[in-house]
């Protein structure tokens, strides 16, 4: 079994075990923290368990191997092919220049304009506290803030790279790029590897991460799913 395999019930397992919630054979992050849960085996135990940390209506993101399967009790909100890519390189060398925007640290104080962006942009599932997950860097033009990206899931040897966007009014400048190039250039001055997520249409940004050394390990499926009333 690949460390990135069900990297999400790794994850909460793990390094990050001090955001998980817990039934039998289910994990999901504090909801505050985000929207993503996995369990053990996608059996018919494992949807149970799954289903005993939410309320009714509750929702909950998974990254699965295959297409989801209709199953009892749940509904499908959403669904996407979602690739898994992981940085081939070593080690990430900075390719900054003397004009290239100031880099900023992102923390609480600056959520509300993280969740505004994010929620413009919708790289995934954002909320309140996913900043505390690692670190996450910005760009401001004019105060604004118009880019950023950041870590979020971790496991042994491996820090994911996420929420990389920037505002419609201000692509084309190299912001992700620029972000992305720091973020993995900290985690592997860490001896992590860097590896993320994106939707198998996002085809402009599969294109970016294939310039940053990054290459396709496996297909995923995210499913958002939502628990039927009782």
């Amino acid at each position: 079994m690949h460390p990135l395999d069900n990297v999400i019930w790794t994850a909460l397992t793990t390094r990050q075990a001090q955001y998980a919630e817990s039934f039998d054979q289910a994990r999901r992050f504090m909801p505050e923290v985000t929207s993503l849960a996995a369990f053990l085996e996608p059996t018919a135990r494992g949807y149970e368990s799954l289903g005993g940390l939410l309320a009714a209506r509750g929702t909950i993101a998974l990254f699965l191997d295959a297409p989801y399967e209709a199953r009892p009790g749940w509904n499908l909100v959403a669904g996407t092919p979602m690739p898994q890519m992981v940085c081939d390189g070593a080690s990430v060398s900075p390719s900054r220049s003397c004009s290239d925007p100031e880099i900023i640290e992102l923390g609480a104080a600056d959520v509300p304009e993280m969740m505004e962006l994010t929620a413009l942009t919708k790289p995934g599932p954002f909320n309140q506290r996913t900043h505390e997950l690692g670190t996450y860097l910005g760009i401001r033009h004019q105060g604004k803030l118009v880019a950023m990206a950041g870590e979020r899931l971790k496991i042994p040897g491996y820090t994911e790279v996420s929420a990389v966007c920037t505002h419609p009014e201000h692509t084309g400048h190299g912001y992700a790029r620029i972000l992305m190039t720091e973020v993995m250039r900290r985690i592997c001055s860490r001896g992590e590897t860097p590896f993320l997520h994106v939707r198998e249409d996002n085809v402009r940004a599969i294109e970016l991460y294939h310039r940053l050394g990054f290459s396709r390990r496996v297909l995923l499926h995210l499913a958002v799913l939502r628990k039927n009333a009782a």
